[in-house]
């Protein structure tokens, strides 16, 4: 069978008007005879509604109770694009994680997709039907079903892309690809056609909110081609893909930005073996995930001073928990929630010298100060203050020719 797996997100199906679109979306995927799977995100704003509810509730609401409840909002829009195609014609059904089943382990709010159960929709496909499968989630052991994390119909899409050995899998979204920056920060980012997992792996996670990156993770270890494209619009999208597919003259391909950083500084730190594990362990253990780090070590090396990088809604429990925290001694605790790390993120940096004092050379013309700096082979991150990352991204996409 030449299978096909298309994924609409929370916009794409966020009203009657919208779904009815997708629906012909769907439609379009037949006519060229292909088998058409489709995974389905809850329409836009309801599993935000839905997670509210459970806070009104209670603010320890239980983890399985929750999954049960955030889960429903792709239920209702499976449904209903199910329905409206059978209204058109064409035989379709809608599919719970449950009912297939899609089978999780892990922690409830986090679970992974371990094993998909084929029969069923196999025989759904070779009937002619197309099955609508509810993204973001699935069944567990225990029978009790499980959510994927936020964003996890992405990862649904593309593990049953996998299972089903699909030729393609498409993620239609409100915009028409990947960007290089935010348009909302910045007018004249342009479209990436094409770029690589870890190019793509690296913008989810420094912010770019168009995939998940546990699900740019899965499609790169099981090499799945993923198309990213509008649902709005009739253009070509981005194509995410492998290094070795692409063949491209630009050292840099994209610049990510964050809204929710803050900067921690443990200020006058005893040094001694161990003193950053004794910081970072508690943080650990409370989920508090720590990124950007710099030690500055005083001139007797007898005391140091830590800064890291934490998001914002950390704050309050990384402040108790240094405090509480008897392993350590420090003369002075400073937290700055007015700072943004942005990024640059290519391939084209590992081959090409330079780009490290191209980039800090563009921020010094703007009078912009780097607070702190982290690289990895594809990537250089700055901390900057937060006033200075639009003046900051404008810099650096004139400087790497990304307006062109």
């Amino acid at each position: 069978m030449k299978i096909v797996v298309l994924k609409f997100g929370g916009t794409s199906v966020g009203t009657i008007k919208r779904i009815k679109k997708v629906a012909k979306i769907i439609v379009s995927y037949v006519k060229k005879k292909y088998k058409v799977i489709v995974v389905s995100s809850a329409m836009s704003g309801i599993t935000n509604e839905l997670v509210k509810k459970s806070q009104r509730i209670s603010d320890t609401f239980n983890p399985s109770e929750y999954d049960v409840l955030v889960s429903s909002g792709e239920q209702a829009a499976c449904a209903l694009i199910a329905g409206r195609l059978n209204h058109i014609g064409y035989k379709s059904r809608s599919w719970m994680g449950w009912q297939i089943p899609i089978l999780t382990e892990g922690d409830h709010k986090v679970s992974k997709i371990n094993q998909i159960k084929k029969n069923k929709i196999k025989s759904y496909l070779k009937s002619g039907g197309i099955p609508i499968v509810a993204g973001f989630q699935g069944i567990n052991l225990s029978q009790r079903i499980t959510t994927l994390g936020r964003g996890g119909s992405d990862l649904t899409a593309i593990i049953i892309a996998k299972f089903f050995a699909a030729q393609k899998c498409v993620i239609y979204t409100d915009v028409e690809g990947v960007m290089t920056t935010d348009p909302r920060i910045y007018k004249k980012a342009k479209k990436i056609k094409i770029i690589s997992y870890e190019e793509m792996l690296e913008m989810a996670s420094l912010g770019s909110k168009v995939m998940q990156s546990n699900s740019i993770q899965d499609a790169r270890l099981n090499r799945i081609n993923i198309d990213v494209k509008s649902s709005f619009v009739k253009k070509n999208g981005t194509l995410i893909t492998k290094r070795k597919n692409i063949v491209n003259n630009k050292i840099i391909t994209g610049i990510s930005s964050t809204k929710n950083d803050a900067k921690v500084t443990l200020v006058g730190v005893k040094d001694k073996p161990g003193i950053a594990a004794s910081i970072f362990k508690p943080l650990s253990k409370n989920y508090i995930n720590v990124d950007m780090v710099v030690q500055n070590i005083s001139a007797d090396g007898n005391e140091t001073d830590l800064t890291f990088t934490i998001k914002s809604e950390d704050v309050k429990k990384t402040k108790k928990l240094l405090k509480q925290n008897r392993k350590i001694k420090f003369k002075n605790l400073i937290i700055d929630k007015g700072v943004s790390k942005v990024s640059i993120i290519g391939v084209g940096m590992i081959t090409t010298p330079g780009v490290t004092y191209r980039m800090f050379q563009a921020l010094s013309k703007r009078n912009i100060n780097i607070l702190v700096i982290s690289t990895s082979e594809i990537k250089i991150s700055v901390l900057i203050s937060k006033k200075h990352v639009v003046k900051a991204i404008s810099a650096l996409h004139k400087e790497f020719k990304l307006d062109k």
